[in-house]
């Protein structure tokens, strides 16, 4: 795929992954990769910048699998932005899908 057309859906899925339920890192790599191919070196500034941002929220939670998981939960403010950002890339996904019919 395109790193451009990944670069401008990513902050969107992983928004929208994270609105299903809260997740730790690997998990929102994992997530996000079933739709997208990304690693953990694009996900992690993201998941930083978005946290700065106030869209998200961390806590930490024991793992029987080592030491404990920083988990990110979507705040209120993260869930208007993940509606704004959902309805604009529809809003933009239809314009290019006419202008595509149009040039067949």
């Amino acid at each position: 795929m395109n790193a451009q057309f990944k670069k401008g859906v990513l902050e969107l899925v992983v928004l929208l992954s994270l609105a299903k339920k809260d997740m730790y890192g690997y998990e929102i790599v994992s997530e996000v990769s079933k739709i997208i191919e990304v690693n953990e070196g694009t996900i992690y500034p993201l998941l930083k910048r978005l946290t700065n941002e106030k869209y998200f929220e961390t806590y930490l939670r024991e793992s029987t699998e080592g030491p404990p998981r920083k988990y990110y939960h979507l705040t209120k403010v993260g869930e208007m932005y993940k509606d704004e950002l959902k309805n604009e890339y529809l809003v933009f996904h239809e314009s290019v899908m006419n202008f595509i019919k149009e040039c067949d």
